[in-house]
């Protein structure tokens, strides 16, 4: 007999899905067992489910494609949510399993029911409570097909329990994702034709654009146009350093955003939306981009953005320009004092070419990100949906996807405890994640809204909220504590030495930088 839990895992595994992250229960066990008795899919445990739902989304930014994250029921899902809402921000491809109780047992509400749907759908672009075991190994091949549609979405399936032990047909064939939708010519024409007139025009490029084809593209038109390139603040996934197109973010605050963006007549959106703040600051718009500037859609984030991109090359004349893109460029080695400026210096002086880094730095980030256009190439991920803790699970799920190459994880003290448990995830896997933990014991970003909002002077109950210095965390001890080697730091010789180290040993390490 072929249950339907064998059923939805043959079919999963047609479809190309490769990896299930799982925080299971007793209402997935029938799942469990199906991962054992049908090969394929690489079963990978997380301690936590934010963890589960982070490594599936750091998997997808680098693999290109879905894999499944399995949690149970409602309260089990409901952990791992916040991850869930960065992977659709990010405009990856996510297909979430959840456990249900049976079908007549959920009127017998017992204390883990719950509405499972009500949970799924604020993250969710596509949402199917399975009915019976024989329509299980369908259901999963349309989700798999909506996971991949228009670029990538997140697909969640709800698996009543006897559904997935009852007796199914047998496997379902893969389903064909929707494409992303054709951009016509026309607005390509009236784009070029915008390029052409003279004015200072900018590109601000969606996840589709900033890597592969996509930003090839972008970098034709640049050099054809003289167009600035930006991308999102927290962009998904771009290929950085030399050889590539130089893209610069739209910075956080607004007060430096504007500024910016007002040097230019127009601004061009292609796979994303005009930018806009990330908070309501008094007396200042939700839109970053000022009235001087307007604003033009090349592709939408469902229409085909790579495709949009080459047919505006051509229309500019760019479609065989070469392009030397940055220039190699390797800052000396820090040393003394160690402070965000030299640790970012030291990361971008030791990287390797082909690193992943995954940048959860928030505060402690942004003089890696200067520092580095002129390293060797590397893929630079951040936080897209601002839901913290994310740093750790997605580089997790890169090492996962790209076992062949080195991920460094820039991670901030106060983020990383939201998920610490992805360091027992890495020993167990044996993944190569270096992790430099920025420790400057504050929620920074915190201490830096108060003083943009005029409060100089934090009072005790305000500073206790932003302050993690009683007591200190011990990310030494903590990784020690998961079975990932770790080490203090205190100065940029000594973070330069533990880098160099880290990076030329297999396996998870983390180098705790006192800053």
């Amino acid at each position: 007999m072929t249950t339907g839990a064998e059923a939805l895992v043959r079919t999963a595994v047609q479809a190309g899905v490769e990896v299930c992250f799982a925080n299971p229960g007793t209402t997935e066990l029938s799942l469990v067992v199906a991962l054992d008795s049908v090969p394929g899919i690489r079963a990978v445990l997380g301690l936590f489910e934010g963890v589960c739902t982070g490594a599936a989304d750091g998997y997808a930014r680098m693999a290109g494609k879905p894999a499944l994250t399995l949690t149970h029921l409602g309260p089990g899902f409901a952990n791992g949510i916040a991850n869930v809402h960065n992977a659709r921000r990010a405009r990856v491809p996510l297909v979430n399993l959840i456990g249900d109780h049976t079908t007549w047992h959920v009127q017998a509400d017992s204390p883990l029911t719950s509405d499972i749907e009500s949970l799924a759908r604020p993250v969710s672009d596509w949402v199917r409570s399975a009915g019976s075991a024989e329509h299980l190994g369908r259901d999963m091949a349309e989700a798999v097909a909506a996971a991949r549609s228009a670029g990538g979405r997140i697909a969640t399936l709800i698996v009543p329990s006897d559904c997935a032990w009852g007796e199914a047909k047998g496997t379902a064939s893969p389903c064909e994702p929707e494409p992303a939708a054709f951009v016509e010519s026309r607005r390509v024409d009236a784009v070029a034709e915008l390029l052409r007139a003279g004015k200072p025009c900018s590109l601000l490029l969606g996840p589709a654009a900033t890597h592969g084809a996509g930003l090839a593209a972008a970098g034709r038109i640049s050099a054809a146009t003289g167009c600035k390139l930006w991308c999102d603040t927290s962009p998904t996934r771009m290929e950085r350093g030399a050889g590539h197109p130089v893209v610069d973010k739209i910075p956080y605050f607004p007060e430096q955003a504007v500024p910016m963006l007002a040097n230019f007549a127009h601004l061009v959106v292609a796979g994303t939306r005009a930018p806009v703040a990330f908070f309501g600051y008094p007396g200042q718009p939700s839109s970053l981009v000022p009235e001087s500037c307007k604003v033009h859609e090349l592709a939408s984030p469902d229409e085909d953005v790579v495709g949009a991109l080459e047919a505006l090359a051509d229309a500019v004349g760019a479609s065989g320009r070469d392009v030397s893109g940055a220039q190699l460029q390797v800052p000396e080695r820090p040393t003394g004092t160690l402070d965000p400026r030299a640790l970012g210096t030291a990361l971008a002086a030791v990287l390797p070419e082909g690193t992943i880094v995954m940048d959860e730095g928030v505060t402690s980030g942004l003089p890696y990100w200067l520092a580095s256009p002129g390293c060797p190439p590397h893929d630079y991920l951040q936080n897209t949906g601002g839901a913290i803790g994310q740093g750790l699970p997605s580089a997790t799920g890169a090492a996962i996807a790209c076992p062949e190459r080195p991920v460094l994880a820039l991670q901030a003290d106060g983020s990383g405890a939201y998920t610490p448990q992805a360091l027992w995830t890495q020993a167990r896997e044996g993944l190569n994640v270096t992790t430099i933990l920025c420790a400057n014991r504050a929620y920074r970003i915190l201490q830096i809204e108060l003083q943009r909002a005029g409060v100089a002077e934090p009072g005790p109950k305000a500073r206790s909220f932003i302050d993690l210095s009683g007591p200190e965390l011990d990310w030494v001890a903590l990784a020690r504590g998961f079975g990932v080697p770790g080490a203090r730091v205190e100065t940029a010789d000594d973070l330069v030495r533990e880098l160099e180290r880290a990076l030329a040993e297999p396996g998870p390490h983390l180098i705790e930088a006192i800053l």
